[in-house]
């Protein structure tokens, strides 16, 4: 017999009306939350990984002289030293007009004169062997351009990356509150049937039914409310989800954008009734069996 299986006597034993009573809403809002938690949890966990993996191997070299020839003649020795350096996938000098978008929202379009000499400014991505070796490329971006200054990305990302893993784990820690919160629900419905159906349990044992038979009646009805509740709170969570994901994608910024959600996280979020339910089984079989053990 299947763990979810009943004949249909049983059935008439403990009917399931799964629009009745309040534990399928209770899990329904649990599971919700849930989701929404673990989304987040995972989309924040992506994001970081691939924050430190793409700026953490980008480097910036920036060249501020008055003397604009003395600043073109360091910026093309360091793009000329940097195109032949190991571990160096590109080296792009920002044009002036690039230059300009950037600085426009610091000094506005009166800030900007030609008069006033812009910076040269080199981007660099580097593979994770020249990553290794950044205090050697450093040293000979310095030998071949003095006035070069070099800003490592991953020093400035790195307490953002951290702010982002801790949010993770604290959605991680929420997950498991709720997953206790859900046990505690399921407890309180188990023995709430108990107390209701407490003349047709006796009426089973003294026909010879032993307890771990009763215990399959309730667990396999409390199941089943846990599945169909946590299947209401998912979908009602990948709603939100996607309209989240909708409202994050118009921002076009790069920064909130890589906080999305991965195939893998989508796998996981619908594994969630599934988990509900399994949980919901074995809560209701612990309980049921402890309290008749208790009371025989």
């Amino acid at each position: 017999m299947t763990v979810l299986g009943a004949s249909q006597a049983e059935r008439r034993l403990l009917p399931e009306g799964r629009l009745a009573g309040p534990m399928p809403w209770v899990i329904a809002i649990m599971m919700f939350l849930t989701a929404l938690a673990a989304a987040g949890g995972l989309a924040m966990g992506s994001a970081a990984n691939r924050l430190g993996a793409d700026l953490g191997r980008q480097v910036t070299v920036q060249i501020i002289l008055a003397d604009t020839d003395q600043r073109d003649r360091e910026a093309g020795a360091a793009q000329q030293l940097l195109s032949h350096e190991d571990g160096v996938i590109s080296a792009r000098r920002l044009g002036d007009q690039e230059m300009q978008t950037l600085l426009r929202p610091w000094l506005g379009d009166a800030g900007l004169d030609k008069d006033i000499p812009l910076p040269a400014m080199i981007d660099i991505d580097l593979t994770g062997a020249g990553r290794d070796r950044l205090d050697q490329i450093a040293g000979a971006i310095r030998a071949a351009a003095p006035h070069a200054r070099i800003d490592d990305h991953a020093g400035f990302i790195a307490p953002l990356v951290g702010l982002i893993r801790s949010l993770g784990l604290l959605a991680g820690g929420i997950v498991v509150m709720m997953a206790g919160a859900t046990a505690a629900a399921v407890v309180l419905a188990a023995r709430s049937a108990l107390n209701t159906h407490r003349r047709t349990i006796d009426v089973m044992h003294m026909m010879g039914a032993t307890d771990v038979q009763v215990a399959r009646l309730f667990q396999r009805r409390i199941a089943l409310d846990a599945l169909f509740g946590a299947m209401v709170g998912l979908l009602a969570a990948i709603v939100v989800i996607v309209v989240l994901g909708r409202r994050i994608g118009e921002i076009g910024s790069g920064l909130v954008g890589s906080i999305a959600l991965p195939g893998l996280a989508w796998l996981v979020l619908l594994c969630l009734p599934l988990l509900a339910g399994l949980l919901a089984l074995l809560v209701a079989r612990i309980t049921v069996q402890r309290a008749l053990g208790q009371t025989l």
